[in-house]
């Protein structure tokens, strides 16, 4: 009688420990199941973005124009320089309406410039003050790419700068 019970004792713990490891079994066995796995492969293009000024010259006019010969739509500003004595002689004049001084003394063109697409005219007229001196104009574009904020709207950021090429620093 007390081997009996001896051995319902021992087939009762067994039990007991086969339940209890069961139970725990479940909660590991889904630490080690919950993973993913994929295949394949996609392209990623990043795109770059990259304009070609057009500059005509007509008497003491200058027509410039700013084409975009990259793969990312973008938005364009123009300057114009021509030394101490010419700089406040320089008239802009846009018969479009897409040219607007801003920021920078900059001249923003309104619309977002496409791949392929060149801008309007801006004019610049310079006013020679009658001098025979030699002088040049120099006209400087600089372009930065569309972003799109969450809700779709297009905007740009003219402080994005380029990376020096030295490790850990950026201007």
């Amino acid at each position: 009688m007390r081997k009996y019970r001896t051995q319902i004792f021992f087939c009762l713990s067994a039990a007991a420990f086969m339940l209890a490891a069961g139970v725990s079994t479940n909660r590991s066995l889904a630490y080690f199941t919950t993973y993913t796995s994929a295949y394949g492969e996609a392209v990623l293009h990043l795109g770059f973005t990259t304009t070609e000024i057009e500059e005509e010259i007509e008497g003491w006019i200058k027509r410039v124009r700013i084409s975009n010969t990259g793969e990312q739509e973008c938005y364009v500003r123009v300057q114009a320089f021509a030394g101490k004595a010419y700089q406040d002689s320089l008239v802009y004049m846009d018969g479009s309406g897409k040219w607007s001084l801003g920021e920078g003394d900059y001249y923003y063109y309104n619309d977002i410039l496409a791949p392929g697409d060149v801008t309007e005219e801006l004019l610049i007229q310079i006013d020679h003050k009658q001098r025979e001196q030699d002088f040049n104009v120099i006209v400087v574009q600089e372009h930065t790419p569309v972003l799109y904020r969450e809700d779709g709207q297009p905007e740009y950021n003219w402080d994005i700068r380029a990376n020096t090429g030295e490790r850990g620093r950026r201007d």
